[in-house]
């Protein structure tokens, strides 16, 4: 099993980051709904912690505050595409390291925390906007992989 011993504390950071990097990408897709979107990002984390013990990197993940870069970009563009650089390099660093099994899990909970963020709040009465579906879309690439069906 792969755990958080296992990556270099800049290697760990990255990693942490991939997951609320994507639910970003996400939040900034379209405008409004910040508050919602970004509590239904923390709800993943916890939702994932009540599913302890399916997988230690995991669990080492979600035990900790959802971790996000703090750099001020200066527009929404300048987040997707650092987002999305994070989730490629999250997935880079896993896929040197960590089982495939590992890494599958790793880009579900992306995803998880991706739908989350994308279904928090109503855009023009649906649940999830064609800016969110197409940026979940953008997510799926950056890990290498097709999105889940809705």
């Amino acid at each position: 099993m792969t755990g958080k011993a296992d990556f270099t504390p800049e290697e760990w950071k990255t990693i942490s980051e991939g997951p609320t990097s994507a639910g970003m990408v996400v939040l900034t897709s379209t405008h409004g709904g910040t508050f919602k979107e970004t509590f239904a990002m923390a709800k993943a984390y916890t939702e994932a912690r009540e599913q302890h013990g399916e997988s230690e990197l995991l669990d080492e993940i979600a035990s900790h505050k959802p971790e996000a870069d703090r750099t001020h970009y200066h527009s929404e563009l300048e987040v997707k595409d650092a987002g999305l650089q994070h989730v490629r390099d999250a997935i880079a660093l896993l896929e040197s390291k960590a089982t495939p099994e590992e890494l599958e899990d790793y880009r579900k909970f992306v995803f998880a925390v991706a739908a989350k963020v994308a279904n928090a709040h109503k855009e023009d009465g649906q649940s999830v906007s064609p800016q969110e579906k197409a940026a979940i879309d953008e997510i799926a690439g950056a890990m290498g992989t097709a999105a889940p069906q809705a």
